[in-house]
């Protein structure tokens, strides 16, 4: 039998918080906040620790860029981005209805939370997940309840039965799943969406690095089941996490909520919808990106485990790493961050003797081993 976390926010009657922000609401004042990644300022530092990709965007997305016209920036952007709509229904095979464009894919979470879950509704997520979804929640002000993952990152046997039980007005996975790299096969999303009343909300932030021979697609859920809600980003795959543009694809039921009630009036700016309009048109470009990760992957896992560095397999384009008992993972971080290398450390239960790296260029990659080789043995 699974074990559940619960977490509730404070409610907004409970008794005042002391913080500097004294006219933040009580239930604000008492949550963490989201901590990114570190972005060094630096352009020598081996950057493997926020699953960035290693290799630029599309030339298509630099000749757009250079096309902008100043003059053009003092009129207002298409307000619904109707032409990336049309690009990313065409290259999903959906009406442009089903398309959300949003500033990132966190936007689009937290519509989704606006949208459809009120003060005191349930969410249900994994343990580990990501760190996101707990301080949106918060934000929101309901109820979220963690259900741990086996110890192998697999989902427990009965979680589709407790999603049930749960009453929840909503459930986020990330998948392929973050931090772990795993995948759930489409046949068990439809399992999922299929049995649960509320709204599955599933994250596929890095499912261009799926393996193509996983047939891993979910898109055409929103043809049959009207509670789905797909989160997609240019950041990882497309290679433009620098310029914030995301986009959902779901059923219309619930994409015109939050197309026309809740999210804010022109939330993508004229150059961020004519670059992701070039980067989602490249689509050759795009995917040889993609296959060149997924084979630097494979080896680096490899090279890794011959190290002595248990590291599993993943559908991402990054690994978790599993730290030899006689090795800290917090000091190998540090060590490796002395010699400009960063990786991403979290202190989480059931991660802190972990680490999440990120796939690099084929030269970052060996630059990494060595450092990790040079760490073990000193």
């Amino acid at each position: 039998m699974h074990t559940v976390v619960l977490c509730r926010s404070v409610s907004k009657t409970s008794s005042k918080v002391s913080s500097p922000f004294t006219h933040a609401l009580p239930y604000i004042q008492a949550h963490s906040g989201y901590v990114p990644g570190e972005q060094p300022k630096a352009h020598t530092v081996i950057k493997l620790n926020t699953n960035e990709n290693p290799y630029p965007a599309s030339p298509a997305v630099a000749d757009a860029l250079a096309k902008i016209r100043v003059e053009d920036l003092r009129r207002y952007p298409q307000a619904i981005a109707e032409d990336f709509r049309q690009i990313a229904a065409d290259v999903h095979g959906v009406d442009a209805e089903n398309i959300i464009p949003t500033n990132g894919g966190d936007e689009l979470l937290r519509l989704a939370l606006t949208t459809f879950v009120e003060v005191g509704d349930k969410i249900i997520v994994t343990q580990p997940t990501y760190s996101l979804y707990p301080v949106l929640a918060e934000v929101q002000n309901c109820i979220l309840e963690e259900i741990p993952l086996r110890d192998d990152w697999s989902i427990p046997a009965d979680f589709a039965e407790s999603l049930i039980q749960s009453r929840a007005k909503m459930c986020i996975l990330v998948n392929p799943h973050a931090p772990t790299g795993c995948l759930l096969p489409s046949a068990y999303i439809e399992k999922l969406v299929k049995s649960f009343e509320g709204v599955l909300v599933i994250d596929e932030a890095y499912v261009d690095f799926v393996d193509p021979k996983e047939s891993y697609n979910c898109v055409p859920l929103i043809d049959s089941h009207e509670n789905i809600l797909i989160l997609r980003t240019l950041s990882k795959g497309y290679a433009l996490a620098g310029l914030r543009f995301g986009y959902g694809i779901s059923n219309k039921s619930l994409a015109n909520p939050i197309m026309f009630k809740t999210r804010d009036s022109y939330n993508t700016d004229h150059v961020s919808q004519i670059l992701a309009c070039a980067a989602l048109q490249a689509q050759d470009h795009a995917q040889a990106n993609w296959e060149k990760i997924r084979n630097s992957r494979s080896d680096l896992i490899t090279a890794l485990n011959e190290l002595g560095l248990v590291t599993g397999a993943s559908q991402t384009n990054f690994v978790l790493v599993q730290v030899p008992a006689n090795h800290s993972a917090i000091n190998i971080s540090q060590a490796l961050k002395d010699q400009n290398i960063l990786v991403r450390h979290f202190r989480q239960p059931r991660l802190e003797d972990k680490l999440r790296i990120s796939i690099g260029t084929e030269k970052e990659n060996r630059a990494l081993l060595s450092a990790l080789r040079g760490v073990l043995q000193g």
